[in-house]
């Protein structure tokens, strides 16, 4: 995988990732609510950061998908939990894929932002793996690819 498609599957995995929160932050406790805020927020300014990159790299930033495809329903705080992991676990690997296609600072920056999701992951599910990323590729998930494109399909994105 060159540099920048790995770089723009990071950018669709958070495209979704905000997507997801809001969904998470409409059912999520009372109590978890600023958690979720912070998730979105840090899950934005990734998105916008590697919309600079994309460009930076003589690409064009891939857009938002119009809607995206929950992976279950969410009716409630229990499952915005379960999905708040599951987008964390797909952030992880996307991130593992961009580490392994970078060097220099873009692969620190994509090491962080992999450690980042790993905590958060954690912090959702209460436990974690040893190799974050990884094994969420190695279940058979591969990155989201947007509607109409290569590997993609013409109905919403999925999460």
């Amino acid at each position: 995988m060159s540099e920048l498609a790995a770089v723009q599957a990071a950018l669709r995995a958070e495209h979704a990732a905000v997507y997801g929160y809001g969904v998470v932050g409409g059912r999520i406790e009372e109590s978890r609510r600023k958690e979720v805020r912070e998730c979105y927020d840090a899950h934005r300014a990734r998105r916008d950061a590697l919309r600079r990159t994309v460009r930076a790299l003589g690409g064009e930033p891939e857009p938002a998908a119009p809607a995206y495809a929950l992976p279950f329903a969410v009716p409630d705080s229990d499952a915005a939990v379960r999905l708040a992991a599951q987008l964390e676990d797909r952030i992880a690997g996307v991130y593992a894929d961009l580490v392994r296609a970078s060097e220099g600072t873009r692969r620190r920056e994509a090491a962080g932002a992999l450690r980042e999701a790993a905590v958060r992951s954690v912090r959702w599910k209460g436990s974690g793996v040893a190799f974050p990323g990884l094994t969420e590729l190695g279940a058979g998930e591969a990155p989201a690819a947007p509607s109409g494109a290569p590997g993609g399909s013409n109905a919403p994105d999925a999460l």
